[in-house]
């Protein structure tokens, strides 16, 4: 198999499983918003979920990403070296989380009131097992992607988000509320955690030859280059969560619910993008280490021009139907979510670049140029918000967002350029092209979004878009039918 159909075939996977994760997470957003849960209660969990994602930081660290770097690495160099690294990395993670659970059930009620709602007490001593369970659930994920096997990172991602759509609800309707939504997601972890360690160990852990003795320093260098790793990983949650936090602590769980609706919606919309990144990326170590940068300037090239092409129109409808979109499907107690929405749909197309190119620094080799760039983004996401959402509300918060991540994605396509050479006239033709289309695509959506009263109507103005997209980016010569036929079958 090549490498062109190796990468189809992990995308095709990939992109099957997150769609699941991304249906399942889009059907517990809305069966949650608009019926089992207010939007204080819906903003509490999710502004729970924000501030322990970012305590997780210390319980994870860059250890599942440094593991899949060396999975990736020694496969080809060494494989009898990964028993050691598996066992290592399970030892550390085992370690942090004892000692990050240890301290959260001693301190979660001061914590809490610190933030400013005590009601939150209960979420945060469930959060040990939240922590726990994610933890895990998503090192077995990560680390098939190093071992390039994404049809087990695929299954671990499925579990998850069907997982939690069922328990979540579930236990929403048995009337436990918030709580018991947050108790549905730990379930899920856990089911997903469950299947994900138990495939590394019969698929590789057993199934490798054990070396006589680890290499001398491997452990060493495993946990230093978590390092760079967490550094970057901790200034990328902050960036996400942060925003939500000081949400929640400087207006009100409401706004978190606006806001974080918002983000939710775009998440489901750039999980295509997620997909793709996550499959190449260990590709360009591989390639880097062969010396073939050549073709791993193409795929690069090709992924990010056919990214662009999807979401630079993508977010642009996005924007202009907001408005019907968010009062229609989620009610009109979240029509305050619709600015955000709005705003936020430039960070959908910056977040794309993000995705497929982030991994890939981390695989060259670059994670440490990217941990500075996230580390300064996101200390200047926290000094925005600090400011503009006392001054403009819950859309500062989504201006900040879109504002500094700008500054990261230059970053980042700078230093893939250094890496690759990229050839910039031609990314710059393709750019225009695809900003004119997207130009007369919302121009034939702005027609009629005014006249949008009812879901048909609504699927009419998304399917005048997408047609008037489709038949564009034919004529243009950007998509050859042919080979989207050739790579779906």
């Amino acid at each position: 198999m090549s490498r062109q159909e190796h990468i189809v075939d992990g995308f095709k996977a990939t992109l099957v499983a997150r769609a699941i994760y991304m249906v399942s997470s889009a059907l517990l957003m809305l069966v949650l918003a608009r019926y089992l849960l207010d939007p204080d209660g819906y903003g509490t969990l999710y502004w729970v979920i924000g501030i322990l994602a970012m305590i997780q930081l210390v319980a994870d660290l860059g250890l599942g990403k440094s593991a899949a770097r060396y999975f990736s690495e020694y496969r080809e160099r060494d494989p009898k070296q990964i028993p050691y690294l598996i066992e290592s990395t399970i030892t550390f993670k085992i370690v942090l989380m004892a000692l990050v659970g240890y301290l959260l059930l001693l301190f979660h009620e001061q914590l809490a009131v610190a933030l400013g709602e005590p009601e939150a007490a209960a979420f945060l001593a469930a959060g040990i097992l939240y922590i726990a369970a994610f933890s895990f659930s998503t090192f077995a994920e990560i680390s098939f992607q190093g071992f390039n096997n994404l049809a087990y990172s695929a299954v671990v991602r499925a579990i998850s988000g069907f997982s939690r759509l069922v328990f979540a609800v579930g236990f929403a309707l048995l009337g436990l509320g918030a709580l018991g939504a947050f108790f549905g997601y730990i379930v899920g972890y856990v089911l997903s955690a469950t299947v994900g360690l138990a495939l590394l160990y019969y698929k590789f852990y057993a199934s490798y030859d054990r070396a006589e003795s680890y290499e001398e320093g491997l452990a060493r260098r495993l946990a230093e280059y978590s390092v760079p790793l967490t550094a970057t990983r901790s200034a990328n949650i902050i960036d996400k969560q942060v925003d939500t936090v000081l949400v929640g602590i400087l207006l009100n769980p409401t706004a978190v619910a606006f806001y974080t609706l918002g983000k939710q919606i775009t998440d489901f919309v750039l999980s295509p993008a997620e997909s793709l990144g996550f499959t190449i990326s260990p590709n360009f170590g591989e390639q880097k280490a062969a010396g073939q940068l050549e073709e791993a300037r193409r795929i690069y090239e090709t992924s990010l021009t056919h990214t662009m092409l999807f979401y630079v129109p993508a977010a642009t409808g996005l924007a202009i139907v907001a408005e019907p979109f968010v009062t229609m499907v989620f009610g009109g107690s979240y029509a305050g979510a619709v600015p955000v929405l709005q705003v936020l749909a430039g960070f959908i197309v910056l977040q794309a670049v993000t995705n497929l190119t982030s991994d890939t620094l981390d695989y060259m080799g670059r994670a440490r140029h990217r941990a500075v760039a996230k580390g300064a983004t996101a200390a200047a996401n926290f000094g925005l918000n600090i400011v503009l959402i006392p001054m403009i509300g819950v859309v500062g918060a989504a201006i900040a967002t879109v504002a500094t991540h700008s500054v990261y994605v230059a970053v980042n396509l700078y230093i893939v350029h250094l890496e690759l050479d990229l050839r910039l006239l031609r990314l710059t033709k393709s750019m225009g092209a695809i900003c004119a289309i997207t130009g007369v695509m919302a121009v034939a959506v702005l027609l009629v979004t005014p006249l949008v009263s009812s879901f048909l109507m609504l699927g009419g103005a998304i399917a005048l878009g997408a047609a008037t997209w489709a038949v564009l980016v034919v004529a243009s010569g950007l998509v050859d039918p042919q080979q989207v036929r050739s790579a779906i079958t």
